[in-house]
């Protein structure tokens, strides 16, 4: 996910990391903690803003979700 023209939209930094995060969602997936919803982090390195995207979810991954909880 490397962007070359990427820069900070608050200092215009042009180094960032990148991460990811789950999250449940509403619901019977609240209920059982099924961590249905997918999130990448771009992250500037030095003032810290980060943005956040929504990524992709399996059926599958959240079926092995759902069993490893």
């Amino acid at each position: 996910m490397r962007n070359i023209n990427w820069h900070c939209p608050k200092c215009k930094n042009t180094e960032y990391e990148t991460g990811q995060f789950a999250a449940t969602g509403g619901g019977w997936m609240k209920i059982f903690d099924v961590q249905n919803k997918k999130f990448t982090t771009v992250t500037c390195t030095q003032c810290k803003f980060t943005e956040i995207y929504k990524a992709e979810t399996s059926t599958l991954g959240n079926v092995f979700d759902f069993f490893t909880n």
